[in-house]
């Protein structure tokens, strides 16, 4: 059950006021505003004194996070992107003593939607149809999304800023004197209520290089390739970009993994990174610093986003509000040896 301390984290006022609070110390001064706070939190974590003295020390239900999953824990683990965002939120709902729940994962064919209502707030990492996310609304309205980036104007929704940040890339790139610049991705799919997806044409970073391309009356060079997230994937893709005339003499990857495959069809090609082909990616993962040579990424602090849902699902559990909430994450370019200015 909940303790003082853990209504003190959720209220922002100290162990000692509660306790005074709660036990109504009628030589106790605060403000009003915050003494009905702490009040409302405590009746809504359904606390008391003899409960609280005994059994694991975890908020009531009400207080508790859904979480559902678009990655299933094989496929997260292939993921850094996802993985990290898992692990933020994991870290920030242990730090408020919040319970974090999987009720069903997102590409599961057999969903029990009636124990959303159980929960204070529903976290979703990854994308649901419209359809989808109204499901989830109608058993739940504290709804929290993340990496998503449909048409959800009733939602708190955190993303990331990569259509942007492809934009600098370009036109860092176009700096340098690139104009033959690919692109390198996977696909975009929502799932559906029934767990099945759909593909569609919301890929952000492939979105962004293709507009890109054309305000710059480079149309004729646009070559987008789209795969599977991974390594196998890039480097055949990239296979296929290097046996076509006139490579290109810059690669934008959008993830990591993929970009492993690019660096190897480029080698097996007996061209060299950043001589022959400049290579930018993004994730930005540990890994990359043992690449020759160092590569280039975006660095998104995907656990700050994880921790920042969190903290949204945090206040719409105990202080609703009707404010819509669109939190714009921003990333930053890792330039290193992979780039390459032409001559």
């Amino acid at each position: 059950m909940v303790s003082i301390r853990d209504i003190a984290r959720m209220a922002s006022v100290s162990p000692a006021s509660v306790s005074r609070i709660l036990n109504n110390d009628p030589n106790f001064s605060i403000n009003d505003n915050t003494r009905q706070r702490v009040i409302d939190i405590a009746n809504r974590m359904h606390y008391s004194k003899e409960a609280s003295k005994k059994g694991p020390r975890y908020a009531h239900n009400s207080l508790s996070i859904g979480l559902i999953l678009r990655h299933t824990q094989a496929t997260e683990l292939q993921d850094p992107y996802f993985r990290e965002i898992h692990q933020g939120i994991e870290q920030e709902a242990a730090r408020w003593r919040i319970r974090v729940i999987n009720p069903f994962g997102m590409r599961d064919t057999d969903k029990d939607w009636e124990q959303l209502r159980q929960f204070g707030a529903v976290i979703m990492v990854g994308e649901m149809t419209e359809a989808g996310v109204a499901k989830v609304q109608s058993y739940n309205q504290n709804v929290i999304l993340v990496d998503s980036y449909g048409h959800h104007p009733d939602v708190d929704m955190i993303k990331t800023d990569f259509a942007e940040k492809t934009q600098e890339i370009m036109n860092l790139l176009y700096r340098y004197g690139h104009r033959n610049i690919a692109f390198i991705g996977g696909p975009n799919s929502v799932v559906k209520p029934d767990g099945s997806a759909v593909r569609n044409d919301r890929e952000i970073r492939a979105n962004s290089y293709r507009i890109w391309m054309k305000l710059h009356d480079l149309d004729g060079l646009t070559r987008c390739r789209i795969g599977k997230w991974s390594p196998e994937a890039g480097m055949q893709l990239t296979t296929e970009l290097l046996a076509e005339p006139h490579h290109p003499t810059a690669i934008v990857v959008a993830s990591d993994p993929m970009a492993m495959g690019v660096y190897k069809a480029i080698s097996n090609a007996g061209l060299k990174i950043p001589d022959d082909i400049s290579v930018v990616s993004f994730d930005d993962v540990e890994m990359n610093q043992y690449l020759v040579p160092a590569l280039s990424s975006v660095r998104m602090e995907a656990q700050e986003m994880g921790r920042t849902a969190v903290k949204l699902a945090r206040d719409r559990m105990i202080e609703p509000h009707k404010l819509v909430l669109n939190v714009s994450c921003r990333s930053k370019l890792m330039l290193r040896e992979s780039v390459k200015k032409l001559n």
